[in-house]
């Protein structure tokens, strides 16, 4: 576990923060100094061997397992944890780049409820074509933001499109970016977007 800025219990907001595969935690924690917001927490996990779940975000979810629901209970733990700091879910966001966006989103749907943000870097919720989403409960509102390439090799744009319509039916506030023949990264742009929504959150 890395982490940056203040300590949770006195910051306006708690982000945790998901690295990609073959990254590391402190890979992700470079968010955090771009965005140069100091009155948050941040806390990046560290998967390991650096990989969250073994193969595409696309295959089934048998042949992800354990590792895919191992994943998402570091989250779960995580998110535990701050509230049992005094942090309500309501100031704690996600924020994931390609795997751990895919790892984020899935968590938040299957975890509907108010959070500060949910942000997913070239990144879906995960399962093959086709896979039900009977996601239960809301999120109350909470702004889900969507940047992705319309070419990216990894992440198929009908499952950004597809991310967007599963928080909308959750109740979410969706804001949805995609960037004409950007590579498979974060850009400028994305973090003055992700700036502005965590300046603007409560």
């Amino acid at each position: 576990m890395r982490r940056a800025g203040p300590d949770p219990a006195r910051a306006r907001l708690a982000m945790i923060l998901v690295h990609g595969r073959n990254a590391a935690a402190a890979n992700i924690l470079d968010v955090a100094r771009l965005l140069d917001l100091e009155d948050i927490a941040y806390l990046a996990p560290e998967a390991a061997g650096h990989t969250w779940y073994p193969k595409s975000f696309l295959a089934p979810m048998s042949e992800n397992e354990p590792e895919l629901s191992s994943g998402l209970g570091v989250l779960a733990d995580l998110i535990a944890s701050l509230e049992a700091q005094g942090l309500p879910s309501a100031r704690i966001g996600l924020l994931g780049f390609s795997q751990g966006a895919c790892l984020a989103l899935e968590f938040a749907a299957r975890h509907a409820r108010r959070y500060a943000a949910v942000i997913g870097l070239s990144g879906g919720v995960i399962g093959p074509p086709g896979t039900a989403r009977d996601y239960r409960g809301s999120m109350e509102g909470t702004r889900v933001l969507l940047a992705c390439s319309n070419v990216d090799s990894h992440i198929p744009l009908a499952r950004v499109h597809e991310t967007a319509d599963v928080f909308r039916h959750l109740g979410a506030t969706v804001l949805k970016f995609v960037y004409p023949g950007m590579a498979h990264a974060i850009t400028d742009d994305e973090i003055e977007k992700v700036r502005q929504l965590l300046k603007d959150g409560h």
